[in-house]
């Protein structure tokens, strides 16, 4: 699979996407007006090794909700991301059997490095 998740009102993901310079080979979707669905979100779980990892507690919602102040499992966690896409830490690429979560520099530059290599 060759995907990326993104918001195309983020800067952020639209300077990385630049910089990845990715072939017509990869889907992208716009995860604010292409909702991700269960399975999808299940998929990148499976992949991450938790919900957790793809959860951005720098989402606007997070701290509006109230969630710093409660203890969510990772059952909340997916329902969460599911339900509201900001929580979903941006961008996101599958690459192969391959996840590449957000937008540290580390994490840019080892996708940008995988999808060269090959």
């Amino acid at each position: 699979m060759k995907k990326v998740y993104y918001l195309h009102t983020c800067s952020t993901c639209q300077r990385i996407l630049k910089e990845w310079d990715l072939d017509n080979s990869f889907e992208l979707q716009d995860i604010k007006t292409d909702r991700m669905t269960p399975q999808q979100v299940d998929e990148m779980i499976k992949l991450a090794g938790s919900a957790e990892v793809l959860f951005s507690k720098r989402a606007m919602k997070y701290k509006s909700m109230g969630l710093a102040d409660k203890n969510l499992s990772e059952k909340d966690i997916r329902q969460l991301i599911i339900d509201e896409y900001t929580f979903l830490k941006r961008p996101v690429m599958i690459y192969n059997d391959q996840i590449f979560i957000g937008n540290a520099a580390k994490t840019v530059a080892a996708a940008k490095e995988a999808v060269s290599n090959s």
